[in-house]
């Protein structure tokens, strides 16, 4: 579907299609007329224009579907598709309009959020040639890629974003990351940070049972209105899985997953920020 066909659609189809609003996608439109205006023209004409190559990518992202379905629904060759798929993510990363608070604004006085919320999300890879047992995860039973995501839990935005071997446990991933809050910040996380407090005291955690004993019914309680408050950091990774590159088996090299997770989450705050 090109971009001249997408204007029939309406708003809430829009946003299904290529998974953002369309003040968000005339956004990512701008970023890239404002770098075609410096770029030299050079070789044979485009067969895409600018707003067709930003719908490629963000149908890309969206469906994830292999170089060789998009270039024969689009009629161009798989090298064209994935030079512009390439192009614009470096031009959109490189403009910084999508960029991420970044650990810093965590602990700057006049930036940092009231209450975050910390947790992992996990995106499966295909097995690797070498190196098999840094990938491989014992609780999805396959081989991933970790990511560390930071939310503010008033806003709903992704605040920074941290990548780790599966390897490594969710609070040495914590400790090795380097993110640290504000003394006035909350930070909300769920069994999996214990030891957190020698870090950060603002930081409740769920309580676990006694050896050989049962929780209290205020324990449950807690754990009930931490999970309560919690649930929104889950929401969140179910919107950025909306892009089927993070939730189905990532088959691209690993070097760039990175760069796409910090992307497509800066493209995220942006579309909750500007939502109708």
């Amino acid at each position: 579907m090109r971009y001249e066909e997408t204007k029939r659609l309406s708003n809430r189809e829009f946003k299904r299609l290529v998974g953002v609003q369309r003040l968000t996608f005339n956004e990512i439109v701008k970023v890239l007329q404002d770098a075609a205006s410096h770029r030299e023209t050079r070789g044979c004409y485009k067969k895409l224009c600018l707003e067709d190559q930003a719908l490629v990518c963000l149908m890309y992202w969206r469906e994830y579907r292999t170089y060789f379905h998009i270039a024969n629904d689009w009629q161009v060759s798989e090298a064209t598709v994935c030079r512009t798929v390439h192009w614009v993510e470096n031009i959109l990363v490189n403009s910084g309009r999508f960029r991420l608070g970044g650990k810093k604004s965590l602990l700057t006085a006049s930036q940092k959020p009231k209450t975050v919320a910390m947790d992992v999300t996990e995106s499966p890879i295909e097995r690797p040639k070498y190196g098999q047992k840094r990938f491989f995860s014992g609780k999805q039973k396959r081989h991933t890629l970790k990511s560390q995501f930071v939310i503010d839990l008033e806003t709903l935005q992704v605040i920074c974003v941290v990548n780790g071997s599966v390897r490594r446990h969710d609070f040495k991933l914590f400790i090795h990351s380097k993110v640290r809050f504000h003394p006035d910040t909350e930070s909300l996380e769920d069994s999996g940070y214990q030891g957190i407090a020698k870090f950060h005291a603002n930081s409740p955690i769920p309580r676990k049972k006694p050896r050989r004993g049962k929780l209290t019914l205020e324990d449950k309680q807690f754990n009930r209105g931490l999970a309560r408050r919690r649930v929104a950091v889950e929401h969140v990774n179910r919107r950025l899985k909306i892009f089927r590159i993070f939730s189905q088996r990532y088959r691209n090299r690993r070097k760039r997953f990175g760069l796409r997770c910090h992307l497509i989450a800066g493209v995220y705050n942006y579309d909750i920020q500007n939502a109708c």
